[in-house]
């Protein structure tokens, strides 16, 4: 996920390091379904495009990667008939996203799309939607107390083990299999990135037994990354590889190296950044970029709230696909998770 400080934690109570995970559950322990499952049923479309159906997409924050859940919603929508009448972005502020819901709600949608900033606030803020009978899909997060399917349609997100596993494995393939390398985890008891990140070091441990683990940082700050990846450089100067939990980070991890004339630490992140896309096809320190198929997460949660309108549950806790990222399908990687060209000095640099 994109994620910036103010983006409070759920209420899960996940500890940020020490436990093991073999697989994406919700964050309230829901059992993962792909989001390929989710679709709405050819009898159902009909009935659909006549019942003059709206829906509102009330965001987070705009970024590269909204943009590209917005496209994938708004494709399904426009397949089923129903009109986007909201799309809005709340800047990680969340009283600034209750005031996008109530503006929102004067164009009566029956579907809301949203990743709700802060679970208790949430609660509040998505009630008269909810009282309503609007159908609500989530990105993500969920407001305390919700239950499914009684309060909302599902949650939709990453394949979050897929996520850290597929970064670990590229480490270790571009290591050769042996070596040291640090863990830069998120610091916050956030069941997105807590299960990314347990996922890299669950399968390092597990499966690449000539890895070790030597050094592990968390970090709440993004700012903070060049400074603790000083730290930890100077700790370990044999360092082979660094994960970093999200792109942000890893930029300043990426700024660290290049400071100490570093060429031979290898860096894997989730998410995709232009930044660090272009120091990878450079052939730098970045060997690959995990990222999730935002464009099919957008998709699922339109196809989520029309199968609510047909009567049709969908399971609580949905998952799209992850892709990992290098230097030789960076233009495919990219057109795959964003449904867009990847940056001109990215593909411009191969």
């Amino acid at each position: 996920m994109k994620l910036k400080t103010l983006l409070v934690a759920t209420t899960i109570a996940l500890a940020t390091t020490g436990y093991a995970i073999s697989e994406t559950v919700g964050p309230q322990g829901e059992t993962a379904v792909p989001s390929s499952t989710v679709i709405v049923d050819a009898d159902k479309i009909e009935a659909l495009k006549s019942g003059g159906f709206k829906a509102a997409m009330l965001w987070h924050d705009q970024s590269d990667f909204v943009n590209a859940v917005t496209a994938g919603a708004t494709d399904e929508f426009k397949r089923l008939g129903i009109e986007v009448v909201a799309t809005t972005s709340a800047g990680f502020d969340a009283a600034r996203q209750r005031s996008d819901i109530e503006t929102a709600l004067a164009k009566k949608p029956n579907i809301i799309l949203s990743l709700p900033l802060d679970p208790v606030t949430s609660a509040a803020a998505f009630r008269e939607a909810k009282d309503n009978g609007i159908k609500l899909v989530f990105l993500s997060n969920l407001p305390t107390g919700y239950q499914h399917p009684a309060d909302y349609a599902a949650i939709v997100t990453d394949d979050l083990f897929q996520m850290g596993k597929q970064a670990a494995d590229a480490l270790a393939a571009a290591m050769g299999g042996k070596g040291t390398v640090g863990w830069i985890y998120h610091d916050a008891a956030y069941y997105v990135t807590n299960q990314r990140d347990n996922a890299f070091k669950t399968t390092i441990e597990n499966d690449y037994t000539d890895i070790k683990i030597v050094a592990e940082q968390g970090i709440s700050d993004p700012a903070r990354a060049e400074e603790i990846a000083n730290a930890m450089l100077l700790r370990n100067p044999d360092l082979g590889g660094i994960f970093v939990t999200w792109a942000g980070p890893a930029e300043g991890v990426l700024a660290a190296l290049r400071a100490n004339g570093n060429k031979t630490t290898k860096i894997v992140t989730i998410d995709l950044s232009e930044p660090i896309a272009l120091d990878m096809v450079k052939g730098g320190n970045v060997i690959a970029i995990v990222a999730d198929e935002a464009y099919e997460l957008g998709r699922a949660m339109a196809a989520a709230g029309a199968r609510a309108l047909s009567g049709d549950e969908t399971p609580a806790f949905v998952v799209a696909p992850a892709v990992t990222v290098t230097s030789a399908n960076v233009a495919e990687g990219w057109q795959t998770s964003m449904h867009v060209d990847a940056p001109k000095s990215v593909l411009s640099a191969k």
